[in-house]
């Protein structure tokens, strides 16, 4: 089931040459580029290399089997029914079409259906393993005596497609479609047929209707009114009354006779509502963080007034079904079990965008020893950011994205030698790609006006002759764009290399329905809720698709590139993709669920989806280490999709090293990086113990320590809480949670989420609040506190430096003060004797005023030194509040959770991992401004102590 040239190999690539190897000759490429400009770049329209080749004069009519009637424009590829159009292997007839819940395939005399509902499994559940539902015949439905020489295309839409057959005196046209239990025919020239293997068991035969077993398997054929079917010879065949329309169904497995009979009955109430369009809308609100999608079925009423249909949902459509309530039973599937939705025109899904990140804040390697380390990685990847491996569209966008991650972290820590180095790689790379100069034949895009498509060349995978892979190497340049945007706007805008961009993203997944140069989501397959790779799909098994995670930074870099410049449009689609896809990652590359691989298949994840079914293998590797890596990598602030679950990370990697016999040995990084989304201790341990490792082809090891030491910080993906910010996240460690945002633009931004907590963003900054509170770059007052892997606080209070007298570090002072430090004391915190959390009682108070200090950007931070000896239940708690010009009124009040002390002996450290309770309103310049802390007992029947003089600090956002 492999192609004779693999859509995707891991070797490295090798230099390119300026020629074409054709039936093992090779063919020089001198041809000139004609440049059509785009802004500043431009891309040629003179071919410079192998071009999309198929049956026929495919590479010059890719429209040859389409029929007049089908849609005008660019002709869709990497679809579930692309085979059927785009033919390589069989120039008459397609592969099988695994519409899903029944399979099809065609022939001179018809359409065969498939119902399979028995996996083939293949392999071991410790090694390369694979399952399918393979196309295996049922039925075939035709025309009495149809002969036609080939299939081809009357038209589609957006997940069904319609095969004609003619052969001069009969002619047939279906439509079929994902999620359709029927098909729809209309025919001429001669009598409804349907074959069946072997004697077909009919169990019901009245007027227009019949119903029948095969394979167990069981079809229900409707007629319009009036006519009747007849059976002979293992054929059903009816004259449809001369009307020449009739629709075949396929029914859920039933239990019963009486269960059966129900749901044809239920069914034929909707037969001869053909369906002639399906259209996909969607909206995100960025308020709620909200994606609500619609799936639209047009009909047409070939007799009778009935407009709606009967449909079956995917997983990750039902579990996120919205105004609507799915039937039983199901059907079986590759995809898991299929719920059923009768007399509807329409559904909708409502699903959360959980938000992504340029990249990691750096709460844990922006300070002290883990800083000296990063900064001692970045400065190493100084003179090469992008250390590419290859020429071709697929390495350079690797190596670009290399050098993005690169930019991101080492702006973040001030490395302004490191970041301009990088962006200027991306800056140089980028605008070479994106300029076609008279002669140029190499690191150029092409447009081909016949397929409606932008070529790279060099070109690698099959991106050129199969059309393969173009969100996967595309992602990369956009991501790399979004990046370089936000540090360098004019180079982005669309004047200058902001349209090539957008051409890039068009080619890939077009976002427009009015752009014609384009097919509409060329790459994301919208009913099944994910990309596919393979170009035509010329395969027993149908479509493929191994590395979801390179599909998903296709998405993600469409958010960041449509937020950092502004365009919404762009934005929207990717949340679109990004949400939709991130929810069909969990249910079929991963089955989070456990509930829709089969059985016995013995994984708890495949490398590679097919149209039929999936595989524990890759195109390029039988390793563990890739078959599992292949759908994780590259490792961005884009794919904290992969932590929603935390258990299920922990399950694939036990998988991965139980598969290889003990921890990776390749690909560690990556593998080490996706383990810390659910175990982030133990991914560092790893790292620290492997120095030696070798990075993956698109790592630095710079990004890999930055990632796997932040989550340490921070924790775990927190899917509870959402922002109203598409870049933004939350996460969570030992209870306390960590609200990060990203903002791209120019100007300062607030973020709320969706529990009430803001975040004030400064403009080109990454900042967080709670737990850890924290200001992208190392901006003054954005002090990252203690880690958690940081030696614990000895029984005796340190003493601290003491900071100039008025600056923004503050000390708690004996008779409730608020300035430098002083000297070494305690106070007493009543007891609460009650439940006062979130009500200062008998509160301690301290007091600065007066004070003249400019606004940072960042959040408060304060490090409390607290001790209730061995009294049980206590909860001491902390409000600090802002009065910036000393008016009297409190303009920012923040209320931390309370901080359960413990009954043993020795001061224990409160500090803002806590976590907000509340906060109102927002900060700003102090200008004659008054600061009040108040710590009192939130819970407890018992007092506690409070170090102050040179112990309990307050670090105050401003400089």
């Amino acid at each position: 089931m492999k192609p004779p040239v693999p859509h995707r190999r891991w070797a490295l690539a090798a230099a390119t040459a300026l020629a074409l190897v054709v039936g093992g000759l090779t063919i020089p490429v001198t041809r000139a580029a004609e440049a059509a400009p785009v802004g500043a770049g431009s891309y040629t329209t003179t071919p410079v290399g192998a071009l999309p080749s198929g049956c026929g004069a495919m590479t010059s009519n890719p429209r040859q089997f389409a029929t007049a009637n089908a849609p005008a424009g660019p002709i869709p590829t990497n679809d579930w029914w692309s085979s059927l159009l785009w033919k390589r292997t069989d120039c008459s007839f397609s592969e099988p079409l695994h519409a899903h819940p029944v399979s099809y395939d065609t022939f001179g005399d018809g359409l065969g259906f498939s119902a399979n509902s028995t996996p083939a499994i293949s392999g071991t559940a410790t090694g390369v393993g694979e399952y399918h539902y393979p196309y295996v015949q049922d039925i075939r439905v035709g025309v009495a005596g149809l002969a036609a020489p080939l299939v081809k295309v009357d038209g589609w839409t957006d997940w069904t497609v319609s095969p004609h057959w003619s052969d001069g005196t009969r002619t047939m046209r279906a439509t079929i479609g994902h999620g359709l239990p029927f098909a729809y025919f209309q025919t001429t020239g001669g009598n409804a047929q349907i074959s069946t293997a072997g004697t077909p068991d009919v169990w019901s035969n009245s007027g227009a209707t019949i119903g029948f077993r095969v394979n167990g398997h069981d079809y229900v054929g409707f007629a319009p009114s009036g006519a009747s079917w007849t059976v002979a010879s293992g054929r059903i065949s009816s004259t449809l009354a001369g009307r020449g329309y009739f629709s075949v169904a396929l029914l859920p497995p039933t239990s019963s006779a009486t269960e059966r009979a129900s749901l044809a009955a239920t069914y034929g109430q909707y037969a001869h509502a053909h369906v002639t369009g399906t259209q996909v809308s969607y909206a995100y609100n960025p308020a709620t963080s909200g994606l609500t999608t619609t799936y639209a079925f047009t009909t047409t009423a070939r007799e009778g007034s009935a407009t709606q249909t009967v449909v079956s949902l995917y997983p990750h459509q039902w579990k996120s079904l919205s105004g609507s309530t799915a039937i039983t039973p199901t059907y079986p599937s590759a995809r898991g079990r299929m719920k059923v939705l009768t007399g509807v025109n329409q559904f909708r899904t409502a699903m959360k965008f959980q938000g992504i990140l340029p990249e990691l804040p750096a709460v844990g390697d922006g300070s002290g020893g883990d800083l000296s380390t990063l900064t001692g990685h970045l400065a190493a990847t100084r003179a090469n950011p992008m250390d590419q491996r290859g020429n071709d569209t697929y390495w350079t966008g690797k190596g670009l994205g290399r050098a993005a991650r690169i930019a991101e972290i080492a702006d973040q820590v001030n490395d302004t030698t490191t970041r301009d180095s990088a962006l200027n790689a991306i800056r140089s790379t980028l605008t070479d790609w994106f300029t076609a100069s008279s002669g140029k034949t190499s690191r150029v895009f092409y447009y081909d006006n016949n397929w409606g498509t932008l070529i790279g060349y060099p070109a690698s995978y099959g991106s050129d002759q199969e059309l393969n892979d173009h969100h996967f190497h595309y992602g990369y340049y956009i991501a790399a764009a979004a990046t370089l945007a936000k540090f360098d706007p004019s180079w982005a805008a669309t004047s200058r290399y902001g349209g090539m961009v957008d051409l890039l993203i068009r080619d890939a997944n077009n976002y427009r329905r009015d752009d014609t140069r384009f097919p509409y989501l060329r790459d994301f397959d919208i009913y099944a809720g994910h990309d596919w790779a393979s170009g035509h799909g010329s395969f027993g098994s149908g479509n493929n698709q191994e590395s979801s995670s390179e599909g998903m930074n296709f998405a993600s870099a469409l958010i960041q590139w449509g937020q950092t410049t502004g365009d919404t449009a762009v934005r929207d689609a990717g949340v679109f993709l990004y949400t939709t896809q991130a929810a069909a990652i969990q249910e079929y590359w991963f089955d989070v669920s456990d509930q829709n691989f089969p059985s016995a298949f013995g994984h708890s994840t495949v490398g590679m989806v097919w149209g039929d079914g999936g595989a524990y293998a890759t195109w390029f590797s039988g390793e563990p280490e890739m078959i599992q890596g292949i759908n994780l990598l590259p490792v961005t602030g884009g794919h904290l999709y992969l932590g929603n679950n935390p258990a299920y990370v922990r399950t694939n990697y036990a998988e991965l090293v139980r598969n290889n016999g003990g921890p990776p040995t390749v690909w560690q990084d990556i593998l080490w990086q996706f383990q810390a989304l659910g175990d982030a201790d133990a991914a560092l341990a790893n790292l620290r113990a492997n120095p030696g490792y070798t990075p993956e082809e698109g790592e630095s090891r710079a990004h890999t320590f930055h990632w796997i030491r932040n989550l340490a910080a921070l924790g775990t993906v927190d899917t509870s809480v959402t922002g109203n910010h598409p870049l933004s996240a939350v996460f969570s460690r030992n209870g306390a949670r960590t609200y990060v945002a990203s903002n791209p633009t120019a100007t300062p931004i607030t973020v709320t989420f969706s529990n009430g907590t803001t975040l004030t963003v400064g403009a080109g900054k990454t900042a967080t609040t709670g737990a850890y509170t924290w200001s992208g770059g190392n901006a003054a007052g954005g002090v990252p506190p203690t880690t958690p892997t940081d030696p614990p606080p000895t029984t005796t209070p340190p003493t601290t430096t003491p900071p100039s007298t008025g600056g923004p570090t503050r000390y708690l002072l004996p008779g409730g003060g608020l300035g430098g430090a002083g000297s070494a004391a305690t106070t007493t915190v009543a007891a609460a004797n009650g439940n006062h959390d979130g009500t200062p009682t008998n509160a301690q108070v301290f007091t600065a005023t007066g004070l003249n200090l400019a606004y940072s950007g960042g959040q408060t931070a304060f490090d409390l030194f607290v001790d209730a000896g061995a009294a049980v239940g206590n909860g001491v708690q902390v409000r600090i509040s802002y009065d910036l010009t000393g008016n009297g009124s409190w303009d920012r009040v923040e209320t931390s959770r309370y901080f359960a002390t413990d009954p043993v002996a020795g001061y224990e450290h409160y500090t803002q991992n806590a976590g907000l309770s509340s906060a109102t309103g927002t900060l700003g310049t102090l200008s004659n401004g008054t600061v009040r802390v108040e710590v009192w007992s939130a819970i407890g029947n018992n007092p506690s102590t409070v170090g102050i003089g040179n112990q309990s600090v307050l670090r105050l956002p401003y400089s």
